[in-house]
């Protein structure tokens, strides 16, 4: 099967909590690409694209809290993959 991309947002207390660095890890470590990014309104956004299994396994990842975070909520969105390379944190 080939790639698939979700836009996941993380509510709860996920700023300042090594969120982003725990995520970009465990991304590189999975193969999967994307990004990670603090919002506005105190939510983090993260793009995955990879193959299935490793794209779920980062859902699964974030619904779990990384590094120090507390996760009340996920959104996950499906989207087209676009054929990313590497992970990026900002």
């Amino acid at each position: 099967m080939g790639s698939v991309r979700r836009r996941v947002v993380a509510h709860g207390h996920v700023q300042g909590v090594f969120f982003r660095d725990a995520t970009r890890r465990e991304a590189s470590r999975l193969g999967v690409a994307g990004s990670a990014r603090n919002r506005a309104d105190g939510t983090v956004e993260c793009v995955f694209e990879g193959p299935v299994d490793a794209v779920e396994a980062m859902v699964a990842f974030v619904r779990g809290g990384p590094g120090h975070a507390s996760v009340t909520g996920v959104d996950v969105v499906a989207e087209e993959p676009e054929g990313l390379s590497g992970f990026r944190v900002s």
